[in-house]
């Protein structure tokens, strides 16, 4: 059996899951204001274990999400993800995070764009269809009420940006899921065992999250 350690950190939610041929088996998450994932990871990923009734040895890989997201956040999500590689010798998965949070969206037509709240009125953001595939790689964008003013059929948003986003993005085609918000290991357990099976791994010693960091420290332009 290919068991997967899951795990997400991009955003404010702190998640953990395990699972199972692609199958979600037990997950463990909390979402705070004031990020907290370097006290809760560990704690996360013992208790999951713990439920599922496996251990560490047991493990097949282990995948994270590679952002954009949260400096901090993606920075302990990836270093405890190679940590435990390292040591038990298994393979290291990345998953796009924009992905695993259009991946919490369920509909049958129309775009799926997951944005993720950078600063001010700017998101990282990317575009996929129902089927979630990718129609538009991750940007760093401002978001402006000319935003995808072009596609004319729906759109869905969803990710931690309604509030700023729904002032300028008007258009009636324009569908904003407030219910979905963070990114969850829980999505990311049909997305990892994908890549798995066809060995899409990333190399343990060199792999970096995407930062998105050229686009964090410039000025932005009035």
């Amino acid at each position: 059996m290919s068991y997967i350690l899951n795990i997400e950190t991009a955003t404010k939610n702190c998640s953990v899951a395990i699972a199972k041929e692609g199958k979600t088996i037990v997950c463990n998450e909390i979402a705070e204001e004031g990020y907290s994932h370097a006290e809760r990871l560990h704690v996360f990923m013992e208790s999951v274990l713990t439920e599922a009734g496996i251990t560490f040895k047991d493990l097949a890989a282990v995948a994270v999400s590679q952002g954009p997201g949260s400096y901090t956040g993606l920075r302990i999500g990836v270093s405890a993800a190679k940590g435990f590689c390292f040591a038990l010798s298994i393979p290291l998965i990345a998953v796009d995070t924009l992905k695993v949070l259009a991946a919490q969206t369920k509909v049958s037509d129309g775009l799926i764009i997951p944005m993720i709240d950078a600063r001010r009125m700017e998101v990282y953001s990317a575009i996929f269809s129902a089927e979630l595939e990718n129609k538009r790689e991750t940007q760093a964008e401002v978001i402006t009420e000319n935003s995808f003013e072009n596609i004319k059929e729906p759109i869905y948003f969803v990710g931690d940006c309604a509030e700023k986003c729904k002032t300028v993005l008007t258009k009636d085609n324009f569908i904003f899921l407030d219910d979905i918000k963070y990114p969850s290991a829980r999505e990311m357990c049909a997305l990892s065992f994908a890549k798995y099976a066809i060995n899409d791994t990333v190399d343990v010693a060199y792999f970096e999250p995407y930062y998105l960091k050229d686009f964090m420290i410039t000025t932005p332009k009035k």
